[in-house]
């Protein structure tokens, strides 16, 4: 019944020819989809603008390399820059946390899905497929890209607390009370549904509305427990690489982190990871702050110190492709790199608060690279940065047609 199918009637049965429609296809290749994976470095800052895009009238391939962008030159044909991409709004700051959702968290009510990050609903999507549904790691500055689908900001860890999750193994003695606490976090929420469920025939229609929010922070709840218990008692990894050592935000603590998301991606412990770096003063032997540096009113001296920041910050983004680029994907073939999605930017254009065209670029992934594609001025026909977002996601392997504020995907943006 592999080779051929029948038709049967009044007791006689016919053996159809071989025919290849009805071949079911080779092992391993029904219904495979290359596993993607997704990294987001950032900072909270923005960039200094003139050093990092491309001219505007460069649109294409032949574009000249800017000068923050130089460390990206020798994986030119893989990663695409964009101009005039952004959320539509204006705020400051408050852009930082929009980057990954393109949605204000003030306005999240207005969304089926609320503000989630696009690493987050990565996270969702991959489920209980790797140990850590998502990283969200942080260099010195507080990460404020990752939010979950009820508005909950995912907390941040430092590389040391990421490397110990992934490769040493808990005891017996803990993991004994890691099932215990499951067990008993899964008994109050039951009661908690319950004593909800109960409670919901009482509201009014704003208060009901109130409480499947809070239901919702449940159920979240439920499926991160039911998604970490399998593997409770799962063996971790092994990694020759040596623990790092505690860093205070500097350059080479970056440079660390990079190679331990480098190492996540290896041992497939995750498949969502957000980085968020900042600068510690000494560093390239600048003395400052980097937020003083990004108001930097044109002059020579905290252009020169962004200039050094924000290469540096590119150039590491350079180093993860050498790092995923040095290994074999054992899932899928070929590359680590050929599958994983590299995106930099931040929710805020320039440190004198602009939102408007969002420092952006796009590395591996399995799209068409090598460009500079320019769209409309936000003054015109606006293209939504969320569009690449959407993209991302569906190249993920996610079937879906609206993410955050997205109208569609990113025209120009191709799968190869």
């Amino acid at each position: 019944m592999e080779r051929r199918r029948f038709l049967k009637g009044a007791g006689v049965a016919i053996a159809l020819p071989v025919m290849e429609s009805l071949m079911p296809k080779a092992r391993g290749e029904v219904n495979k989809k290359p596993i993607r994976r997704f990294v987001c470095l950032s900072n909270n800052y923005g960039v200094y603008q003139k050093a990092f895009f491309p001219d505007a009238t460069q649109a294409g391939k032949n574009y000249d390399m800017p000068e923050t962008l130089k460390p990206l030159e020798k994986h030119r044909k893989d990663f695409t820059t964009f101009s005039n991409l952004d959320h539509g709004f204006t705020g400051g700051h408050q852009g930082v946390p929009v980057l990954l959702s393109g949605v204000r968290p003030i306005l999240a009510h207005n969304y089926d899905e609320g503000n989630i990050s696009l690493d987050q609903k990565l996270a969702e999507y991959h489920g209980a497929a790797t140990r850590f549904p998502s990283m969200t790691l942080g260099v010195r500055e507080k990460n404020l890209l990752s939010f979950t689908r009820t508005g909950v900001q995912v907390p941040t860890i430092n590389m040391q607390q990421a490397y110990r999750a992934m490769f040493f193994e808990d005891t017996n003695e803990k993991k004994i009370s890691q099932a215990e606490r499951f067990k008993r976090q899964n008994s109050i929420l039951d009661v908690v549904m319950g004593q909800a469920k109960s409670l919901n025939k009482e509201l009014g229609k704003q208060d009901q509305e109130k409480l499947e929010e809070y239901l919702g922070s449940v159920r979240s709840l439920e499926k991160k427990i039911s998604q970490q218990e399998p593997w409770l008692n799962k063996p971790k990894p092994k990694t020759d690489v040596p623990e790092p050592k505690p860093g205070n935000g500097t350059a080479e603590q970056l440079k660390a982190m990079i190679e331990i998301i480098a190492l996540a991606i290896q041992t497939d412990s995750t498949r969502a990871i957000t980085c968020s770096s900042g600068f510690a003063n000494g560093d390239f032997g600048l003395n400052g702050g980097y937020h003083g540096f990004s108001h930097h009113g044109e002059r020579d001296e905290p252009v020169a110190a962004l200039k050094k920041i924000e290469g540096y910050q590119i150039s590491m983004m350079s180093y993860l492709i050498d790092l995923l680029k040095a290994q074999e994907d054992p899932i899928n073939g070929g590359t680590l790199f050929d599958n994983t999605s590299i995106l930099y930017g931040c929710g805020m254009a320039a440190g004198t608060h602009q939102t408007k065209n969002l420092p952006l670029v796009l590395a591996g992934g399995g799209f068409k690279h090598g460009e500079h594609k320019v769209y409309p001025m936000p003054d015109s026909k606006r293209i939504p940065a969320a569009n690449l977002l959407l993209s991302i996601l569906q190249q993920s392997g996610l079937e879906i047609d609206q993410f955050g504020s997205s109208s569609s995907t990113l025209t120009g943006l191709e799968w190869s």
